[in-house]
């Protein structure tokens, strides 16, 4: 199994995250971040990092989330996407968009 970063992560990009994987398997697009499925450990040391609580394990992505398990899968590999390994400041109006709903439109791939 793997984890899974949802839409809650769209428009924030919060990073805290990245700090406490053991196996860097977070990649970085312009407005949210994904994790590699090839790469997750299956740890679970993220999901309370997250300040948005944005990551699930696979098993228990939200049904309104589910497209989002392949979302990660296909993001990984996109250009531009790179990999993540240290924390960087969220974007800028993170705290605007932490808590709506509805953001997939918002992906910037």
């Amino acid at each position: 199994m793997t984890h899974v970063v949802t839409e809650s992560c769209i428009r924030c990009k919060y990073t805290d995250c990245v700090d406490v994987c053991p196996v860097d398997c977070f990649r970085e697009g312009p407005n949210m971040l994904v994790i590699d499925p090839d790469e997750c450990i299956d740890c679970a040391v993220c999901i309370p990092e997250c300040p948005v609580n944005a990551i699930y394990a696979e098993e228990d992505v939200p049904a309104d989330q589910v497209a989002f398990i392949k979302i990660n899968a296909e993001l990984t590999h996109a250009a531009g996407w790179k990999s993540i390994t240290k924390r960087k400041p969220a974007l800028p109006d993170a705290e605007e968009w932490k808590d709506k709903t509805d953001k997939l439109k918002e992906l910037v791939k």
